[in-house]
């Protein structure tokens, strides 16, 4: 599994305290970290099998640890709804009412700032596109399988 991390950008609250949010999991034309470019278009056959399905990608914190126990693997909410957009992956979830779901969204809705300030992507290229020159992205990524979004520290 591969991750693709992006800043939290124009993340909104449900009225009331209901634990619910959205905004953009990944944002198209962004090179990451790694080099990496996903285009419009690349979430679509992911969130069409999610929908059809009803099985969506997990809401983890910190992609689950991935070296600490069963504890760390655990969500800490659901993802209600996913779709692209002009802009690119928008999510909208909710915080489980557990206490680790309840401590993300109150790390979430720290001022002055959120102590959480990212979400990350945890995913497959399924097609993608080398890049062939130094002012090329390292891979444009045509076809992701999504696999979970996680609210991430950094």
């Amino acid at each position: 599994m591969e991750r693709m991390e992006f800043a939290l950008q124009e993340i909104k609250f449900a009225a009331g305290d209901s634990g619910s949010f959205s905004g953009y999991g990944a944002v198209f034309g962004n090179t990451d970290s790694y080099g990496d470019v996903i285009q419009a278009g690349a979430f679509g056959e992911s969130l069409r099998k999610s929908k059809t399905s009803g099985q969506w990608p997990a809401m983890l914190s910190q992609h689950g640890g991935f070296l600490g126990g069963a504890d760390d693997m655990m969500p800490i909410g659901v993802w209600t709804d996913m779709a692209e957009d002009g802009k690119g992956l928008w999510v909208e979830g909710k915080f489980a009412p557990t206490p680790r779901g309840q401590e993300a969204y109150a790390l979430l809705k720290m001022t002055p700032r959120p102590a959480l300030n990212g979400l990350s992507i945890g995913f497959q290229a399924k097609e993608y596109v080398m890049g062939t020159k130094p002012s090329e992205p390292r891979r444009t990524l045509k076809n992701i399988d999504l696999i979970e979004v996680s609210l991430v520290t950094n």
